[in-house]
Formats: structure tokens, C-alpha cells, sequence
């Protein structure tokens, strides 16, 4: 089941927006780099939100047990995963859960995993907590059986375990490369973790947005070493394109973990937005038809570049990404120096993500956000190839 009618508006009304997409360049410029989507909201958040700001219930967020049985009964429905929802918290956003889940299983100066290119924010936690990175890269490889491109360095993954790193950093699915994990690597990660006394917090924000030919797996659905060592954090805010409402959610599923995650700060809580949570219990709840309308659109925006690559530059190397609506590109065989990015911006108008923001050796690739009209996608396709 699927609503069609979810469609991306046109430039000119998208042009009227505030959020940091349409507000940081100049509007002959057109941006792709901020992980927002520009289709129409739900229309179940759409009426939870409307109803409250009838009601002018604009206060504080308080006890919301809605939201554990909400995201239950989704990950229930989509992942055939069981969660307690008793074992499910809220946190501001994902980017503050995660800071916030470092600070109590970490200490200054002490290692935490993670392999590039990887989402730009994993490196602000990082310095903003005083840890020390410890960057297994994947390993890019187009006999990689899944089809995903990227290989795990599973000899740099054990190193690293054994080195004494405190925490795994995980991205599942991955942003940038768009990799779903299988249960069979997941399972490795945990098995590992257990064995080495690590703990896995795994950053599933995505995990929604996942395409037919991958399956997602939630890292705590693998199994009790996974559920003794796992911690995941989650939102609406990717799926349903409500980030600016500032909700998260940290999900245990051990008793001793769920007795761990008491130490995180009382604040985190109170510091979630109301709207936030009650957009996200309706999502969780009733957004489903929406979501799969938009995973519908976004499977054609994927087909659609690999089509305009193919056909306009085929110098522009690319694979179609198992999950999120970001497209990976690597930019080498243009030739455009060490910024290519900077590039395209001055000759074609077409903001992208520079690829060194996910780590320093990927400078000679981008990332592009196709959450929007086929339209714009094809016009920024020819922009850049008219300009080189």
C-alpha cells in the first residue's frame, strides 16, 4: 500500500523554506548536501502537530510511555524485532544520545571504532567527548558479494578490538555508502565486542529507508551477545523528514545494559521536543503508507542517476546505494584536483558534500542527496556535465 501523491514541490516553493538546505546558498545554486528530504510531511504528523498547536499544547515533554510501544509495534511490523518498550528512551537527537551514551561508557583519551567514510558528525562527537579515534576504513572492492562496492577489513576490525578500544561506533546502514549490514556481520561485531569487552552503539537513523533487494537487520535483533554488549539509537527524524522537531530514541534489550543507561543525564529527556515525540509516535504508528510511498520515489531517484551517469558521465563512478537517499559518488576520473566539490560549485551551480568530510583519504569523492524531484536531479546531472 502506498499514498502516490507524496511528490517533491517545485524549486520555487522549496526556495521558501528555512531549514539550512535552502538557506545556505545562493539560489542560482542548487543544494544537495544537507540529509534532509523535500517531500510533503505525513499527513498523520501533519495532524498531531496541527491539533496541538490548535490547542496551544506547546509545553514541556513529559512521561511519553506512547513512544515505546509506538516504535515497538513498527520495529515489530517492519523487522520482525521484539522490543521491550520499557527499554526504550528518549534522547534530544541522535547526535546528543550518542555523545551523551559516550560519556558513560567512556573516559577521556580512551579508544572508540569507526570506519570511513563515514557521516561528518561522527567526528564532532568524537572531539567534542576528548576520545581518541581509532578509523578502520572500508575497503572499496566491486567483487564484494552483497553488491554494495564496500568491503569490511575484518583483519583491521580485530586489531582494532583487540588494541583496547572502549567503544564501536557503528553506522547501520551506512551513510555514506548506503551498505546494509548482514545479520552475519552484525553477529561478527557482537561476538567480538563481547569478547573483548567492548560496547557497540549502533546509529540506525536510516534504517527505515531500506530498499527491497537489502534487509535490514537492527543490531540487537542478532542475539544475546549483541543485547549484552548493544546499545542502538534511532529517530523519525530521517524517514519522516522531521529533524527540525528534535526527538531521538536509545533502545536496550538487557536488563543490566537498561540498568547501565539509568546514568544517562535526567536532562536528556526533558530536553526532547514535545512536538518531536508526538510527531514521532504518529509516525512510528500511523506513517507507514507515507514511508513506503516515499521509498518508492526515492528507488526511482536512484535508477534515475544511475541512468544520467551512465548516459551524460560516465566518468563519475557510482553505485546504487541498499539504503538512505544518498548518493555516493567518486569524482576521480574528472580530474578536477583535490577539491572537486569546489569545483563543480563555481562551474555548475550544484552543491554537493565533499567527500574528505567523511574522512581525509576520500577527497576525490561527493555525496549527493536525491530526497527530492526527479526534475532537480536531472537538472543538476546537466549542470555538471555541461560544465566539464
Amino acid at each position: 500500500m502506498s499514498d502516490r501523491s507524496v511528490a517533491a514541490p517545485s524549486l520555487d516553493e522549496l526556495q521558501t523554506h528555512h531549514s539550512e538546505k535552502w538557506r545556505a546558498f545562493p539560489k542560482e545554486v542548487l543544494p544537495f548536501p544537507v540529509a534532509e528530504m523535500d517531500f510533503p510531511v505525513a499527513q498523520p504528523i501533519r495532524d498531531v502537530l496541527s491539533e496541538m498547536i490548535k490547542h496551544s499544547d506547546l509545553g514541556y515533554l513529559g512521561n511519553i510511555p506512547e513512544m515505546g510501544t509506538a516504535f515497538a509495534g513498527f520495529a515489530k511490523r517492519r523487522w520482525n524485532w521484539t522490543v521491550d518498550p520499557l527499554q526504550v528512551r528518549m534522547g534530544t537527537d541522535v547526535g546528543v544520545a550518542i555523545v551523551e551514551l559516550i560519556r558513560i561508557f567512556m573516559k577521556p583519551g580512551e579508544k572508540i571504532l569507526v570506519s570511513s567514510p563515514v557521516y561528518q558528525n561522527f567526528y564532532t562527537w568524537i572531539n567534542e567527548t576528548r576520545i581518541e579515534k581509532v578509523d578502520v576504513p572500508f575497503v572499496e572492492n566491486d567483487a564484494e558479494t552483497d553488491g554494495s562496492g564496500w568491503s569490511i577489513d575484518w583483519p583491521g576490525i580485530e586489531k582494532a578490538y583487540k588494541s583496547g578500544i572502549k567503544v564501536h561506533l557503528l553506522c547501520s546502514p551506512h551513510n555514506p555508502i548506503g551498505k546494509v549490514f548482514s545479520r552475519a556481520d552484525l553477529t561478527k561485531f557482537a561476538d567480538l565486542a563481547k569478547e573483548n569487552g567492548v560496547i557497540v552503539i549502533s546509529d540506525e537513523i536510516h534504517a527505515p529507508l531500506t530498499y527491497s533487494e537489502a534487509k535490514f537487520v537492527p543490531f540487537l535483533a542478532v542475539g544475546s551477545a549483541a543485547e549484552e554488549v548493544g546499545v542502538s539509537v534511532s529517530s523519525a527524524s530521517k524517514g519522516w523528514n522531521i529533524a527540525g522537531l528534535k526527538c531521538a530514541i536509545i533502545i536496550s534489550q538487557n536488563e543490566k545494559m537498561n540498568e547501565k543507561l539509568k546514568e544517562l543525564p535526567i536532562a536528556l529527556h526533558y530536553r526532547s521536543s514535545l512536538l518531536g515525540a508526538f510527531a514521532s509516535v504518529a509516525a512510528f504508528e500511523s506513517g507507514e503508507v507515507w514511508l513506503d510511498s516515499v521509498i518508492k520515489n526515492l528507488d526511482e531517484n536512484r535508477k534515475l542517476i544511475s541512468n544520467l551517469i551512465q548516459s551524460r558521465i560516465p566518468a563519475i563512478g557510482f553505485r546504487e546505494p541498499q539504503s538512505t537517499y544518498l548518493a555516493w559518488f567518486d569524482l576521480s576520473k574528472l580530474n578536477l584536483g583535490e577539491k572537486p566539490t569546489d569545483v563543480i560549485l563555481e562551474k555548475a551551480k550544484v552543491a554537493l558534500n565533499p567527500g574528505s568530510i567523511y574522512g581525509d583519504q576520500f577527497s576525490n569523492f561527493a555525496r549527493l542527496n536525491f530526497a527530492t524531484s526527479p526534475t532537480l536531479i536531472t537538472e543538476a546531472i546537466e549542470r555538471i556535465a555541461r560544465a566539464l
